[in-house]
């Protein structure tokens, strides 16, 4: 029976699992999870990578000492953070985390220089300030770029790196930065010649499913796994995730985490008028498929409150937090949950109330209420979204596929199902780990391909089914939610 190590890291935790491959049937059992915590260094809100990086190697340790024999690993993480390399391969300076306040006021620098309109129809992707793009020019602009910089490595090609010594980009990943050709799936030169940025530090870019090379002798023997191949999965957590979602025909997906990724497969970039002022975006997928999609706000909102209360010394426990929210009234109040003041704010308790109190809406008095106003927000937000991209492709959503660790949380897939109207089916939680994998069976012949793979894991995990409920309450509060929309763009 193969077995395979997805290695999955995310911005706020990281895991280890070994994927089994029996029958055309892929169980996964975790090996080893950890924290994943940026810290502050050198005026920037930093990723400590040596952490990570021992992190990694203990979840080997532990798969090794569980008898599994890999074939192979392969890494996936967040998309848009890099790290800077020099011509001896050490890295220079813990990679910087998106959420760092340097790119404030770069995207118009940017656009003084190329308009957004001539990024838009070379790369495809949405504005957003965290975009590798930006975040560059703003290390260049702050004469914080390195003279010894030899090459730009994504999060994960990092770490492939530190595994195996490769030094070259999985396309996948690199779709995230806003410096690819959407047409070309390869850097796009006359962006880096008009923002004055070498072009010389990208690496070459390989798809997915891409032999690597091997685990170094000192990373493997101190591991105990000698001879295991390093391949490259769908390097971008959420173009794993898709991999791993069985996706029916018509239907979006939903990878819902600390960032909601709500968006549909297509065959090829869509870079009409109504993509660009929707500002979704076009992301490479594997085999060649594009992604088209908004990057929306997601748990990060709520889970940063309940490290707030926390913090103030009124922890509340995830189930009784539930509680709170069945009991709390509604559809009282919404926000904007893409609203910049959710970002990264100090207090996002007290970041959500300025917004209703903006607005004019109540406040709720107790943890439970603010809970349902950002979910149930988060819920309306999808029903937009969903609209602009069947607006944007001319085809009907029938049903969306909640994956990831958010697909856990039934109050939010009842309330995506209400507000959007459509049916919801929920799972498989770790789509990512099961794409990741799925993408290295492949390039071991176990799989002919992602769709073969996606029937297999259909099969499996069906997914509880939500249906729309409430229709007249919903059609108000999307009404509500619009004019909240308009009243703040």
């Amino acid at each position: 029976m193969p077995a395979y190590v997805a290695v999955d890291l995310g911005a706020s935790s990281g895991r280890v699992i070994v994927g089994s491959v029996d029958d055309h049937r892929v169980s996964l059992e975790v090996a080893h999870r950890f924290a994943n915590t940026p810290y502050q260094s050198a005026g920037h809100e930093r990723w400590p990578f040596a952490t990570l990086l021992a992190e990694v190697q203990a979840g080997l340790a532990r798969v090794a000492a569980a008898g599994v024999a890999p074939v192979s690993v392969g890494v996936d993480t967040w998309g848009v953070d890099y790290g800077l390399l020099d011509a001896d391969g050490h890295l220079l300076g813990d990679p910087v985390s998106y959420r760092d306040a340097r790119t404030e006021g770069v995207v118009s620098r940017v656009h003084q220089r190329i308009p957004a309109t001539e990024v838009f129809r070379c790369t495809g992707l949405q504005t957003l300030a965290l975009n590798t793009l930006f975040q560059v020019v703003a290390q260049r602009d702050a004469g914080e770029w390195p003279a010894d910089a030899s090459r730009l490595l994504m999060m994960p090609d990092l770490v492939h790196n530190a595994l195996c010594g490769s030094i070259v980009g999985e396309e996948t990943i690199a779709s995230t930065t806003q410096l690819l050709d959407a047409a070309t799936r390869r850097w796009a030169p006359g962006l880096f010649e008009r923002l004055g940025l070498s072009l010389d530090v990208m690496p070459e870019l390989v798809p997915p499913g891409t032999k690597l090379g091997r685990l170094r002798p000192d990373v493997g023997g101190a591991a105990g796994l000698p001879d295991v191949d390093v391949v490259a999965p769908a390097a971008h957590d959420t173009a794993s995730a898709v991999v791993g979602a069985p996706i029916a025909a018509g239907w979006a997906y939903l990878s819902s985490g600390t960032w909601s990724l709500l968006g549909v497969e297509t065959t090829t970039s869509v870079l009409n008028d109504a993509v660009r002022d929707a500002n979704l975006t076009n992301e490479a997928g594997a085999e060649r498929t594009n992604r088209l999609l908004k990057n929306i706000a997601g748990m990060w909102i709520l889970e940063s409150c309940r490290k707030s209360w926390a913090a103030s010394g009124t922890p509340i426990a995830r189930d009784a937090l539930d509680a709170r929210i069945a009991a709390a009234p509604a559809r009282q109040a919404f926000i904007l949950p893409d609203a910049s003041q959710f970002f990264n704010p100090p207090d996002m308790p007290a970041a959500v109330t300025a917004l209703l109190g903006e607005s004019g809406q109540r406040v709720p008095d107790d943890p439970g209420g603010f809970a349902r106003v950002i979910l149930e927000s988060l819920a309306l937000r999808y029903a937009s979204v969903v609209a602009e991209i069947e607006q944007a492709t001319g085809q009907s959503i029938r049903g969306i596929r909640i994956i990831g660790g958010g697909s856990q949380n039934r109050f939010l897939n009842q309330a995506t199902a209400d507000a959007t109207g459509r049916e919801v089916r929920a799972g498989p939680v770790e789509a990512t780990a099961l794409g990741n994998v799925i993408v290295q069976a492949i390039a071991d012949g176990c799989f002919g391909s992602v769709a073969e793979a996606r029937l297999a894991v259909g099969r499996d995990w069906a997914g509880e089914a939500y249906e729309p409920r409430d229709a007249e309450a919903w059609a108000d509060a999307r009404a509500r939610y619009a004019q909240l929309e308009a009243d703040f763009a």
